[in-house]
């Protein structure tokens, strides 16, 4: 009998370890090379913890026990539950426990800092909404405050985003509910209920079974730092539900929800630029389910979003040019793009931990069997790059892509089942590390 020479005993490598080691390295490459940089440099990325947008600051809160509580129970009991409870529950357990995971992460820095006044601070929303008192004449002269250095610019935020976004809160104000706790708590609620849609989008396009999987993941996503303190949370929650009423439409044939997954994706755009390339995992969604009947009525929606703003006098395409110009009259124009172009992605790896990268080799190789969740995860990946490329992203991209690094989070459905435990402790401990060292600006 031969003997095995010493190269055949070598066992390969998991790709899922690779992509894992990959981002890790990637991930720590981000947060190093700023140190070792001169502090000019260091100074124009205008992020004190880059990649991620915040300062280092080790620290507890009275949310770090609960945190570590509810960590501890998901990575312990998650996976079992989610196999076997009964589909009708799923997302609504998830939901809730999501809500939990990100109030926890949040009041680790406190009600003020870490929840109600994040929204209240610098060039958020809720400054712009006391002098908002008529809401046809701001839509009519919205653009026109778009650019800085006038005397009535809009701030940060508010320019930066056409008119839906500072609306939202606005209306919220008109309806009693004022102030950065409410707003919080609405940013809360709809951000989390991103997790439902997702799984109620997976579901739909016949991967029950990748719903359940993916569902501890979901509820413990590395993410919740950014969505209990994050108008772009509730970007992420509308969008999501976009997704699942067009995959709903799409596999049941009901053209009343392709006409509300339009309006819902019409909203979006109204409240971010960006989610214009959303349009790739709604694609994604009607080529997993072949059925391109939805795409009528959903266009017919989004239209009427369009059609609806544009007579209220604000133009899209307007508002986008001139946020272009708004983006270079600010830090943008000084933050190198050679070191954002990979500290944005090392940036998401942080939103949504390393069990993604471990687990995307598996996902895209699935693609060519036309698995749908392997389909959206791919076309939400694509999104991701698309939005790095174009040089609109420079920084703060754990927060700004929300609604798509929550899609990448399905490709968990496609770890070894015995090993999910284990990665749901690695998403746990990244998280909680993540949190109780920086004080993150949002």
């Amino acid at each position: 009998m031969e003997v095995p020479r010493r190269a055949d005993l070598r066992l390969p490598v998991p790709a899922g370890i690779v992509g894992a080691g990959s981002a890790a390295a990637l991930v720590a490459a981000a947060f190093v090379v700023p140190q070792l940089a001169s502090d000019r440099w260091r100074l124009s990325l205008y992020a004190a913890a880059a990649p991620i947008f915040g300062s280092w600051l080790p620290h507890i809160g009275w949310g770090s026990g609960p945190a570590i509580g509810i960590a501890a129970l998901v990575a312990a009991y998650g996976p079992g539950v989610a196999a076997r409870l009964r589909w009708g529950w799923l997302p609504l357990l998830s939901w809730v426990v999501a809500l939990a995971w990100a109030f926890a992460l949040a009041m680790v820095d406190g009600w003020d800092r870490g929840f109600a006044g994040r929204l209240e601070e610098g060039g958020e929303y809720l400054p712009e909404v006391r002098g908002i008192t008529d809401i046809p004449a701001t839509l009519r002269g919205f653009s026109a405050r778009i650019l800085d250095f006038q005397p009535d610019s809009w701030t940060t935020h508010t320019s930066g985003h056409p008119p839906g976004a500072v609306l939202f809160f606005v209306l919220l104000d008109r309806i009693g509910l004022s102030g950065g706790g409410w707003a919080g708590v609405a940013c809360l609620l709809i951000g989390c209920s991103a997790v439902a849609a997702i799984l109620i989008t997976v579901r739909a396009l016949g991967a029950e079974d990748r719903a359940r999987a993916a569902a501890p993941f979901l509820v413990l996503a590395p993410a919740a730092l950014w969505i209990a303190v994050s108008a772009d949370a509730v970007f992420a929650g509308v969008t999501a539900w976009a997704m699942a009423a067009l995959a709903l439409a799409a596999t049941r044939l009901r053209p009343g929800l392709a006409l509300l997954a339009g309006v819902l994706f019409g909203l979006g755009i109204f409240l971010n630029y960006g989610l214009v390339l959303m349009a790739i995992p709604a694609v994604a969604v009607l080529v997993a389910a072949r059925n391109w009947r939805p795409l009528v009525p959903a266009l017919i929606g989004a239209g009427v979003v369009v059609v609806a703003f544009a007579a209220a006098g604000f133009w899209w395409l307007t508002g986008y040019h001139l946020v272009v110009q708004r983006y270079y009259q600010g830090v943008a124009s000084t933050r190198p793009i050679t070191y954002w172009i990979w500290g944005n992605l090392a940036a998401t790896v942080c939103a949504t931990g390393l069990a993604v990268p471990a687990a995307l080799p598996r996902a895209v190789s699935r693609v060519r069997a036309w698995d749908p969740t392997a389909l959206v995860v791919t076309a939400a990946l694509a999104a991701i790059l698309a939005a790095d490329l174009s040089g609109m992203s420079k920084a703060e991209t754990e927060r700004i892509w929300l609604p798509f690094d929550l899609w990448l989070l399905a490709a968990t459905a496609f770890l070894p089942r015995r090993d999910a435990r284990l990665w749901l402790t690695v998403q746990a401990a990244g998280t909680l590390a993540l949190t109780h060292l920086l004080l993150t600006n949002w």
